[in-house]
């Protein structure tokens, strides 16, 4: 697994034996998931190669910030497998334990995405929401 730039959405992905890890951060806990949710995206393909042509909602509802992580991946996931679709941008708002976004993305394109992996399904481990020096990192592991 290639290690995804980190410039824009400073997002990561990183092999952890048989499954795909995932690590975003940001300026703010939302930020922090959006860029986590833009690596999901990379497991499949370059998110740049994803255009933002369909907007579609996406709520999540959780007693913590992990659980609410973890609900948003998963909801995600969710989103990609039913709809075949993959998606490039993620604006999101997290409000008392509850998260709401808009999603940006596109039906998925053989010829311009090539998948390394296509997530159907996921269970969690090592996941965590940290505060750290530049902000908040939100990571998990996801097996697809």
């Amino acid at each position: 697994m290639n290690l995804a730039p980190q410039a824009e959405g400073h997002y990561t992905v990183f092999a952890h034996d048989a499954d795909i890890g995932i690590r975003g951060e940001g300026a703010t806990v939302a930020e922090a998931f959006a860029a986590a949710a833009r690596a999901l995206t990379a497991v499949v393909t370059v998110p740049e190669n994803v255009g933002g042509r369909v907007p579609i909602p996406v709520y999540c509802d959780a007693p913590d910030r992990l659980t609410l992580f973890v609900d948003w991946i998963n909801a995600l996931i969710f989103e990609m497998s039913t709809r075949k679709m993959l998606f490039s941008r993620f604006d999101v708002s997290i409000t008392d334990g509850t998260l709401s976004a808009i999603v940006w993305g596109e039906s998925i394109d053989r010829q311009r995405h090539e998948p390394a992996a296509e997530p159907k399904g996921a269970t969690y481990t090592a996941a965590s929401v940290v505060c750290n020096a530049s902000g908040w990192q939100a990571q998990c592991i996801v097996d697809v």
